[in-house]
């Protein structure tokens, strides 16, 4: 489990991006059972730090801190700087992936990841407006600009804003486990799971893609997970036609039904693993997956780790050592 989070800060700081990881990973939420993490902003010269709202950060720590933690974050990175980052941050890059911590960036970071040549062969992103410009510097990486986050690895690249919370939920599920993070977000008053793969940006008028009927159907759809359920009785729910159904369904919510409706099936499980002592078979039931077969199937596709797996990650203290049904 992750004890320790550097976030790097230069000049020309945004604000926003940077208050994404402080509010993730700064908070002190033990209260809720959270575990804390010793955060530290750094920089290559601690002091005043410009941002692009025109006032300034002081920060405390410079970069010795980021060669000993276990999550690095590269925050959204002026254009000023891409081509040209100070070599102390490019080198404490290169270390933290040679050592295998979680390196991340926010935004425009990824500039930052890829002149320190740690995205070359990978997968990525960053905010859209910023994507081609990326993929035409950097033609070893494979930039996809239609996405809210990527992980390679122990790499994690995310779109612009917004995007950057994901990332950082998605990191804290891998290590503290769904409930924790589920609760992380609950403070944070945002949504527990955009999945990576959701579109960045939406084309077409919101109204369109805001029907009221679709949020009773994802209510109806979130207390009903135990039953069997198609698209098509999500669509006769809704009073749509499937076709209809699944347009509106993709504009809000960046996935087909099907496949949201797969995620939301594994973390119920997730839940399930984490909070009880549930035998595989109980818990497919209990989350419409029919068994433990189609329980792994999904757990390998969608966390690319059995259930077993994660149970003996993420259970409770009080069900550590309690025999798992397999």
């Amino acid at each position: 489990m992750i004890k320790t989070v550097a976030a790097i800060v230069v000049n020309g700081a945004a604000p926003f991006e940077f208050g994404t990881v402080c509010e993730a990973f700064g908070l002190d939420r033990s209260d809720d059972g959270v575990p804390k993490f010793d955060f530290r902003a750094v920089t290559p010269d601690p002091g005043e730090v410009s941002t692009t709202m025109g006032f300034s950060l002081l920060i405390d720590h410079d970069l010795s801190f980021a060669d000993e933690a276990d999550v690095v974050v590269m925050t959204a990175t002026p254009h000023g700087f891409w081509g040209s980052m100070d070599q102390r941050v490019l080198d404490v890059l290169r270390r933290a992936a040679e050592r295998g911590a979680w390196v991340m960036s926010v935004c425009s970071g990824a500039f930052s990841l890829a002149e320190a040549g740690i995205l070359d062969g990978r997968r990525a992103t960053t905010h859209w407006r910023y994507a081609d410009l990326l993929a035409e510097r950097y033609p070893r990486i494979d930039v996809d600009p239609d996405v809210l986050y990527v992980q390679d690895g122990r790499i994690l690249t995310s779109a612009g804003t917004a995007a950057g919370i994901d990332a950082c939920l998605h990191l804290l599920r891998q290590e503290i486990g769904a409930e924790l993070t589920n609760l992380i977000a609950r403070r944070m008053v945002v949504a527990p799971h955009r999945g990576g793969g959701q579109a960045q940006f939406i084309l077409g008028p919101l109204a369109e893609s805001r029907d009221m009927s679709l949020s009773r159907t994802i209510d109806w759809a979130l207390g009903s997970l135990h039953r069997e359920m198609t698209v098509d009785d999500l669509a006769a729910h809704a009073h749509m036609s499937p076709r209809t159904f699944a347009r509106r369904f993709k504009a809000d919510h960046g996935a087909t039904p099907a496949a949201w409706l797969a995620r939301q099936r594994v973390m119920q499980a997730q839940r399930l693993l984490e909070r009880t002592d549930w035998g595989l078979d109980r818990i497919a039931a209990d989350c419409g997956l029919g068994s433990a077969a189609v329980l792994r199937q999904n757990f390998a596709r969608i966390l690319g780790m059995t259930p077993t797996a994660y149970r003996e990650r993420f259970a409770g203290p009080a069900r550590s050592n309690m025999a798992v049904a397999a």
